[in-house]
């Protein structure tokens, strides 16, 4: 069958991101007003920071993109199903953009916003 296939131009491929979807009007204003208020605070010596949260990642003996020095590979699941977990982990970055420092928590309950204001007081 791949070779018919291939015999008609077709090939194994993956997808593009090339269709934009564009942003709404207000969006640029939205940016304008934000960034002013950010001088604003800045200029009076207030703190302006940033809070995001970040992918949420399964707690155990799964897969990951990294690597680390080893003798020998950490073996790990071969599937990561969300019931094998042992948690969740829900990292929240919250960043001091004029002092140019931030921090990461990371929490292991649920994504709210009581876990971002909490991340916020720390």
């Amino acid at each position: 069958m791949a070779h018919l296939l291939k015999g008609m131009s077709f090939a194994l491929r993956v997808n593009h991101k090339k269709i934009a979807g564009g942003s709404p009007a207000e969006r640029d204003a939205q940016l304008s007003r934000i960034t002013a208020l950010r001088e604003r605070f800045a200029a009076q010596g207030q703190p302006a920071i940033s809070v995001d949260t970040k992918k949420k990642e399964l707690v155990g003996v799964f897969k990951n993109p990294g690597v680390s020095w080893n003798r020998e590979p950490t073996a790990v699941s071969d599937h990561d199903f969300r019931s094998d977990a042992e948690g969740i982990a829900i990292p929240y970055g919250v960043s001091d953009i004029q002092a140019n420092r931030g921090t990461v928590f990371v929490g292991t309950t649920y994504d709210t916003p009581k876990f971002a204001v909490d991340s916020i007081g720390s």
